[in-house]
């Protein structure tokens, strides 16, 4: 980690849970950080064993009730003035880890939104919604909290928020058996999220799967990314599509 004295602390802080495969990685890139808080909600793979080798807090919180509200628990044990949030299969590059170091040193704003780059089965993809993906992660601790989303949460910054401009590689699925482990797992996680604020039946959801995926695909160009372009737009659907289904047997 940061070892140089700097006036800004700067912590990272990821959720984790059985994210052996990918953490190696992202904690290699937040060398620039002073501290990195690590909240698990229970791995049974090394993850946890990892975490410690390389330094990090590690609190074990397994009682799970969604990602915004185990977000937020790693927020709140952060200790530096600034925060950001990663997850582990994203990485900080070099020139993004010094942008982020020039920015919270400014002062200017009180939070940054950082453009991910999603790899999907090996493959950037630049269209289809996928890119530009810029969501909040750089934040001043006192000005900012999560939403209490089951999936799909985000970060509420109370000030002035600025874009970074520099890309963060996010591994999405690196084959189609994470690729469907991963919508098994959000789907029914949301399901219920899904439902209460999409209602209708089967036909207004196969309806609605149809306009995602002609979107996606066709208006946002998802086509140009080649295979994996027809790929991910089918993979988005099915997630939403999945979660509806999901929300529906639940509540019956």
């Amino acid at each position: 980690m940061h070892s140089g004295k700097t006036a800004t602390k700067l912590s990272a802080t990821i959720i984790t849970k059985n994210e052996a495969r990918d953490l190696p990685a992202c904690l290699a890139s937040l060398a620039f950080c002073d501290e990195i808080v690590v909240v698990d909600s229970g791995s049974t793979d090394a993850t946890v064993a990892i975490a410690e080798a390389h330094g990090c807090r590690v609190l074990i919180r397994t009682d799970w009730i969604g990602f915004g509200a185990q977000k937020q628990r790693a927020l709140d044990a952060a200790t530096g003035d600034w925060v950001l949030s990663i997850d582990a299969d994203e990485t900080i590059p070099p020139a993004l880890a010094a942008e982020i170091r020039a920015a919270i040193a400014t002062g200017a704003n009180a939070g940054y939104r950082i453009n991910r780059l999603n790899i999907f089965l090996g493959k950037p993809l630049r269209h289809g919604g996928w890119y530009p993906d810029y969501h909040v992660r750089v934040v001043r601790r006192d000005l900012a909290r999560f939403t209490p989303d089951i999936v799909h949460e985000s970060l509420v910054v109370e000030g002035k928020v600025g874009d970074l401009r520099h890309d963060m590689p996010h591994q999405t699925y690196r084959d189609i058996d994470e690729l469907l482990d991963k919508q098994r797992r959000y789907a029914i996680s949301g399901g219920e999220q899904r439902r209460s604020r999409h209602k209708g039946g089967v036909f207004r959801a196969a309806r609605r799967a149809t306009r995602t995926f002609l979107k996606l695909y066709i208006l946002k160009r998802g086509f140009l990314d080649g295979r994996e372009g027809f790929l991910a737009a089918a993979a988005n659907t099915q997630e939403n599509l999945l979660a509806l289904c999901v929300g529906r047997v639940d509540g019956a």
